[in-house]
């Protein structure tokens, strides 16, 4: 029997390869002589760099860089040989000659980085995602592939820019730091000197199709999960656009870039990213599937066992271990999906749903307890 094991994060209890070693460790106690393919998944999120790259490649980097509240961060990241980014991938991006860098915003400027009890989306920063663009450009990257879920910031990229040269200044011409926090200060928009280092093509890889601005946008949709108040929404939205008019027009773009689908994404800095540096956005699990040639794995394997923390009705609409069963199920092949939580979902024939938390176990305890109960999930369904 070959198994394609291939999960996505349990979000604040496992990663996406820390989720797959616990199924195999499940399988292998009951069925030892199957033969397990282990697929961590991603979408641009948590865990972006290690399902590309692997977590133990030559390719892995570690730069000390800013952290979203402005303490440091180790950040991993990858710088990809040419011949080694596969054939799919190459085609979907058509990056130009040279090594890729692959970057993972979660792993700089990410919310999991941040303590409930410290979010503050209005000083929060991305500044240590424009340091790892800056160190792909020192080291010679032909282009990057950023990967953007999972921020903890809303700062419209303006962080990420003040490291590749921007800079943000008052009515009198000083200095301001560009948190949200400071925005009402704000009156104009530098671009980097004529002499400042060349930073490389930027591929955005992202899922959401929010635009930067209004009821739908970053803000509104995803500020209250990084420690916004309601109350302070209207007036942060406000100036998130009056922002995004000031650096069109500093970048000789137009403004209308705001209201691109995915411009909202990572708290706009998809948006930022794609005025003032060209960025250009790419759908994370096409990416992702592409890149570890997940179809053809499927059609290996004679199971497919896939799951995330929460799997609702929007999961099989969606992305990711949704798009994993749907696939296993138009090929015939038999599918499992494993989830702490699983919510008004009535599975089509051949897909098997199974909740790994107990009645009755309290969300804290079960989230500490993800990779045994993931293993005992796996040795009883299976």
């Amino acid at each position: 029997m070959r198994v394609l094991v291939a999960l996505d994060k349990f979000k604040e209890a496992l990663s996406a390869p820390a989720a797959c070693a616990a199924v195999a460790a499940g399988l292998r106690e009951r069925h030892p002589d199957w033969e397990l393919d282990l697929c961590p998944l991603a979408d641009g999120g948590d865990g972006f760099v290690a399902a590309l790259v692997g977590e133990k490649s030559s390719a892995l980097r570690v730069a000390s860089v800013a952290g979203p509240l402005g303490d440091k961060a180790e950040a991993t990241w990858a710088l990809v040989p040419e011949d080694e980014i596969p054939a799919a991938a190459r085609d979907r991006l058509r990056p130009p000659r040279g090594s890729l860098a692959v970057i993972e915003m979660a792993t700089c400027s990410g919310l999991a980085l941040v303590a409930p009890g410290r979010r503050d989306v209005l000083r929060a920063t991305s500044r240590g995602v424009g340091e790892l663009l800056r160190a792909a450009a020192l080291a010679g990257a032909g282009g990057v592939l950023l990967g953007v879920g999972g921020s903890a910031t809303n700062d419209l990229g303006l962080g990420a820019l003040s490291a590749l040269g921007w800079t943000a200044l008052d009515a009198d011409g000083r200095p301001v730091d560009p948190v949200p926090a400071a925005w009402p200060r704000i009156a104009r928009l530098a671009p980097p000197p004529a002499d400042a280092p060349r930073t490389p093509p930027i591929w955005i890889a992202c899922d959401v199709a929010n635009p930067l601005c209004g009821p739908d946008g970053a803000t509104f949709t995803y500020g209250p999960q990084k420690g916004l108040a309601a109350a302070d929404a209207p007036r942060l939205d406000a100036e998130m656009r009056r922002l995004a008019d000031l650096l069109a027009k500093a970048a000789g773009v137009d403004a209308a870039i705001r209201d691109t689908p995915g411009a909202g994404a990572a708290g706009g800095i998809a948006g930022g990213l794609m005025t003032a540096a060209g960025a250009r956005l790419v759908g994370g699990f096409e990416l992702v599937a592409d890149w570890l040639d997940i179809e053809a794995r499927v059609r290996r394997a004679d199971l497919v066992v896939t799951g995330e923390g929460a799997f609702d009705a929007t999961s099989l609409r969606g992305k990711g271990p949704g798009a994993i069963a749907r696939l296993a199920l138009a090929m015939k092949k038999p599918a499992i999906v494993f989830a702490g939580r699983i919510e008004a979902v009535s599975p089509p024939a051949g897909l098997s749903l199974a909740r790994i938390t107990p009645d009755g176990m309290p969300r804290a305890e079960a989230l500490a307890a993800t990779a045994r109960l993931l293993a005992e999930a796996a040795r009883r369904a299976l």
